[in-house]
């Protein structure tokens, strides 16, 4: 009988529900970086100020993210991730009227992205760990690939909807804008069944988090995914916050042209998600995850070097279609290599370790104030294929 393709296994409602979510979130995410990266750089003409506010909405990953996963194992994560939702619809909300006065500050937007990091601090260990839980073990790697599918769609949809609105409706429309998407998370979220929580004997949250680190060091292929989420994060992930000062600075774009400069990397994204969830095996797992973090080094340091536009173009989606094989692999990997009774808090063990990227951030922000965007980005994309290089006896047991 033939194998049918993954993509085409029926996934319950409230996987489509919480899919929903991460679409919307991640659209407004998208929407924003590429809107405040815009607009800090505007007033302020410093790379390393766009980096540290980009770098804000990654902080508290890297402080909370354990102690949130060992919270919430025994609560009701469907009320927590509403509740979450509903904190960024004020959020948004306060900066479009701060903004429509004509009030709106640098420290403004950096309280709001380090507001909107305690958002992406849940997908970890609330968004993802119920969809794992709707769709069971076997259907986690296409659930995923679907997941990350519709975060490359909103890499797309984002930043080019971000620089149109910002021209059309200034930063208070824009603001507007992530406001109501909110709100339709905070719908799609409370509409989600209730999961059952898991009794277990009373343990002190820190005792939780020490039991869940623990974990992740006696296990070496549960260490060794999480070091090479270290490294893309720390070396990957922070080169995009510099697409907005290379796009106006050394491609001349306006905000426009940003937006879709910015956009190319999830076109690419978007087609590597499809194929991953029409074809991906498990064979593939491990050559999909590391191979993703090169490529994406790689492509990064052509995208800083490129000459033009259209180099540069040809770059992004590259990086896109690398850091779709990272990041659908990578809560897959952990999820499936978690003992049933420590996903959560192991969830939360990988919130940290992407939590480790405002150190790129800032490394790379205070490079860039010295040597130039381009340079800075090329340098740490080289950088980050050394160190994965190194760790080369540890991820070999993937």
């Amino acid at each position: 009988m033939p194998r049918v393709p993954p993509v085409r296994q029926s996934f319950p409602a409230d996987f489509w529900r919480l899919w929903s979510v991460g679409l919307i979130t991640s659209v407004v995410r998208w929407l924003e970086t590429v809107v405040v990266g815009v607009v800090v750089y505007r007033e302020t003409g410093s790379p390393f100020l766009v980096s540290m506010v980009t770098m804000l909405r990654l902080l508290p990953m890297g402080l909370f993210g354990a102690v949130l996963g060992a919270y919430v194992e025994r609560l009701d994560r469907r009320r927590l991730l509403a509740l979450m939702m509903a904190i960024l619809v004020v959020t948004s909300g306060v900066l479009a009227i701060v903004a429509a006065f004509g009030l709106l500050q640098v420290w403004h937007l950096a309280v709001g992205a380090l507001i909107n990091g305690f958002g992406w601090l849940t997908d970890n260990p609330l968004r993802r760990t119920m969809i794992g839980d709707s769709v069971g073990r076997e259907r986690m790697p296409t659930a995923m690939a679907l997941d990350v599918l519709a975060q490359n769609a909103s890499r797309m949809i984002g930043p080019t909807l971000g620089g149109v609105v910002l021209v059309a409706g200034g930063i208070e429309g824009t603001f507007m804008l992530c406001a109501g998407l909110y709100l339709l998370a905070v719908g799609a979220t409370l509409s989600v069944r209730r999961q059952p929580v898991p009794a277990s004997r009373p343990q002190p949250v820190l005792a939780r988090v020490r039991e869940g680190l623990a974990a992740v060091m006696a296990d070496r292929r549960l260490a060794a995914i999480l070091a090479v989420t270290i490294v893309y994060n720390l070396f990957g992930w922070p080169c995009t916050s510099m697409i907005p000062v290379i796009g106006r600075d050394q491609l001349a774009l306006g905000p426009e042209g940003v937006g879709l400069l910015t956009s190319i990397d999830g076109v690419g994204a978007f087609a590597a998600a499809l194929l991953l969830a029409w074809r991906l095996s498990a064979r593939w797992h491990a050559a999909s995850y590391v191979g993703g973090v090169a490529l994406y080094q790689l492509a990064f340091i052509g995208f800083a070097l490129a000459p033009g536009v259209v180099s540069a173009s040809g770059a992004l989606l590259f990086t896109g279609l690398a850091g779709a094989s990272f990041s659908t692999l990578q809560a897959t990997l952990v999820y499936l290599a978690a003992p049933h009774e420590m996903r959560s808090r192991i969830m939360g063990v990988l919130s940290v370790c992407i939590g480790t990227g405002p150190l790129g951030f800032l490394w790379l922000g205070w490079l860039a104030d010295r040597v130039g965007a381009p340079t800075a980005t090329a340098a740490t994309g080289a950088l980050g294929l050394v160190v994965l290089l190194a760790l080369r006896p540890m991820w070999r047991r993937i």
